[in-house]
């Protein structure tokens, strides 16, 4: 892998990290999104990374989970290889969604349990008010913005981009 390849790598890494997630989670998969549709066996990854099969176990499983990776076998050999899962990034913005619902409720919620209280008080109203109609907009747009990227999409892959 080249020198900017690996910085990106990195770099992608400590992105994840300041994300909250593992910092190897990150690692992965920007060696898998620089090598392109190519799939890495889990000690290619370790090879690259210069890390523990351990740790690459644990980052590749966490990506597979999240739907960004996919594991994938080839006939007659035992090891299982790893790619960028096509479609990823449109599910995890559809799970993105379902968050965006809870937080809206819990905002909801959250009215609730201050009406029983003192329904008059604005002040402690407001802080989840807010919360309340900027999910209750994102929960509005969102189907929106994401069906208008699967037809921008389909309409690339049909030019054979």
């Amino acid at each position: 892998m080249r020198e900017d390849q690996l910085q990106y790598v990195e770099d992608f890494g400590l992105l994840f990290e300041q994300f909250g997630k593992p910092r190897m989670v990150g690692r992965v998969l920007g060696v898998l999104l620089v090598s392109g549709w190519e799939e890495l066996s889990a000690e290619e990854l370790a090879d690259i990374l210069r890390a523990s099969r351990g740790s690459i176990s644990s980052a590749t499983r966490t990506l597979v989970q999240s739907g960004l990776v996919q594991r994938v076998s080839r006939p007659g050999e035992r090891r299982d290889y790893f790619r960028v899962r096509p479609g990823a990034w449109n599910e995890l913005m559809r799970e993105r969604m379902v968050q965006v619902y809870a937080l809206r409720e819990m905002a909801e919620r959250g009215l609730s349990v201050l009406d029983a209280v003192d329904p008059y008080e604005p002040e402690a109203r407001r802080g989840l008010e807010e919360m309340r109609d900027f999910y209750a907009y994102w929960e509005r747009e969102l189907p929106a913005v994401l069906e208008r990227w699967e037809q921008q999409n389909t309409i690339i892959e049909g030019q054979g981009t």
